[in-house]
């Protein structure tokens, strides 16, 4: 195997370990900064109520976008493994 084809594999799975999380912590993202507004200015600071919001909205984004995600993984996995009696090489 070349150095440049394992770069370039090396590349294509870090982006796609982008693309796959990216939603998901995206979303918790905004879930829980909105939350710590809200907790700052009512001054509750309980953990649940930061936690359970974001788990909820994590699963209902996963719900969304897991099947195009899910399509993206094969996508790469197949390719990768019909490339693979040329990387042994």
């Amino acid at each position: 195997m070349e150095p440049a084809e394992l770069t370039r594999l090396t590349t294509e799975a870090l982006y796609l370990a982008l693309l796959l999380s990216g939603p998901a912590l995206v979303a918790s993202l905004v879930v829980g900064l909105s939350i710590g507004v809200v907790q700052a200015v009512t001054q509750v600071q309980e953990q649940t109520l930061a936690f359970v919001p974001k788990l909820v909205t994590v699963g209902l984004v996963l719900a969304l976008v897991g099947g195009a995600l899910g399509a993206e993984l094969a996508r790469f996995s197949g390719a990768l493994f019909e490339a693979l009696p040329e990387l042994v090489r």
